[in-house]
């Protein structure tokens, strides 16, 4: 373990901020899903729909941004900045393009994706009013996010929570007005939810755009930075975000068909799931902000060619996974009751039933996902080895954890909280695969352009 106080200051500053960007940003759709729960249920549920298209867009925009993180982090250990805004640069573009696409496919077939994932046909047509709107955010959120995920490589992570907050205060207030039709303002229920969103996603872009221009004094970037750019970085990138992106792009689906089963339970299932998930996006936040932090103090110490320092790095990240584990899931559990007060009387007794439920598995699963996720997303990726995950979620979750919970739904009619549990449970089994490959140290690896002869031959 890792003795001087100094770490520890610096390790929980860096987490708790990367945790407070966490939690204003899904405090973003906790709020709409608090707001719209008061206003009604199947509202609430139709846009929990869209949030699964929301999720697979945030992975998306992670995978490509991850790239830029990895490779970032260890340029930033070896003080070398100067490839950083070409990587950035190749980052925007994947991810862009990616957006791109799925704005296309929600303005096109609305109604088709919605039926994937539930049969009920008001929380249907709920949700195709949302998405008519939210869809031109997409593009603006990708950019906005590849941009602070790529400053956060260097240790800049401030602008992250400025302009997660600035969402969050605009979110909440225009969801007030527009959602209820509060102040002489129109009754717009969803559509008032998705115009409230769009505004601040287009107010969080204008922010980070400015910091750019006259705040940031690292990389200098500007738009010509990242407009010409070398075009050698598309290889270097590709070899590092493919996997990342694989990984996140399957990962982002599969929650898709996890809620597509639940959803094709009743709406009572689709309530219930979506105030559970938000939940735990908002309570496990200091988990995720871990990985993260690890992340970037794992590849800095690669890039700095300090092996010798990793492994009481790694035995004392660890510990802290497991204590951070526990915490988050203690404080799921206590917190249940006072959650669910927040929706009035709006959640039929069925819904709120399984969303005790549901709570009480996610926080036994919580404990599981601090350690195996941090410790993958967090060491391993940060160490150089981004293709390790992509393997595992694929076996995982396609070969296990989504067949084996659909022929418990639909085969064997198990009760919805059982499914749920199916759902969830690679959380637990999980941390078996990945301390085994922690522990065999075939992560470590440089993934930046060796500096001169000497560094080439020991990186070959």
């Amino acid at each position: 373990m890792i003795r001087e106080k100094s770490f520890y200051r610096a390790f929980f500053a860096l987490t708790l901020s990367l945790a407070l960007q966490n939690l204003l940003t899904f405090g973003v759709n906790l709020m709409d899903t608090v707001m719209l729960g008061r206003y009604s249920q199947e509202a609430m549920s139709g846009v929990s729909l869209c949030n699964q298209i929301q999720f697979l867009l945030q992975m998306l925009a992670a995978g490509a941004g991850e790239g830029a993180v990895v490779l970032g982090s260890q340029y930033w250990g070896k003080n070398r900045l100067e490839p950083i805004p070409h990587i950035i640069g190749v980052a925007l573009r994947l991810g862009a393009a990616l957006s791109a696409l799925l704005f296309g496919a929600v303005l096109l077939f609305p109604a088709e994706l919605l039926g994937l994932l539930s049969n009920d046909a008001g929380v249907i047509a709920q949700g195709e009013a949302y998405f008519q709107i939210i869809c031109f955010s997409y593009v603006i959120f990708t950019v906005t996010s590849i941009l602070v995920s790529s400053l956060r490589s260097v240790g800049l992570v401030k602008i992250g929570y400025v302009i997660s907050f600035s969402t969050l205060c605009i979110n909440v207030s225009l969801n007030y007005l527009l959602i209820y039709g509060n102040f002489g303002c129109p009754e717009l229920g969803v559509r008032g939810a998705a115009a409230a969103t769009l505004v601040s996603r287009c107010v969080e872009l204008l922010i980070v755009v400015w910091y750019l221009k006259h705040r940031e004094r690292k990389l200098n970037l500007t738009w010509k930075k990242l407009v010409f750019i070398d075009g050698s970085y598309w290889r270097d990138y590709n070899r590092v975000s493919a996997p990342v992106l694989v990984n996140q792009a399957l990962w982002g689906v599969a929650q898709m068909v996890q809620t597509g089963i639940l959803g094709h339970l009743g709406g009572d299932v689709t309530a219930a799931n979506a105030i559970a998930v938000q939940v735990y996006q908002v309570l496990s936040v200091v988990a995720y902000g871990a990985a993260s932090a690890s992340g970037i103090v794992v590849g800095r110490s690669v890039g700095q060619g300090k092996r010798d320092a990793l492994r009481p790095l790694v035995s004392t990240l660890q510990v802290l996974f497991v204590a951070i584990g526990l915490a988050s899931g203690g404080l799921i559990l206590l917190s249940r009751g006072p959650i669910l007060a927040l929706f009035g009387g709006k959640l039929t007794e069925r819904a709120r039933g399984l969303a005790l439920r549901f709570m009480a598995i996610i926080a036994l699963t919580t404990v599981g996902t601090a350690y195996q996720m941090a410790c993958d997303n967090g060491i391993i990726r940060g160490g150089g080895d981004t293709a390790f995950s992509a393997r595992m979620n694929l076996v995982s979750m396609w070969g296990i954890i989504v067949p084996l919970s659909a022929m418990a739904a639909f085969w064997w009619e198990a009760p919805p909280a059982a499914v749920f549990f199916l759902l969830k449970w690679d959380q637990l089994y999980k941390i078996i695969p990945v301390a085994l490959r922690l522990h065999s140290w075939k992560w470590v690896r440089s993934v930046t352009r060796p500096d001169g002869p000497e560094e080439e031959e020991a990186h070959v």
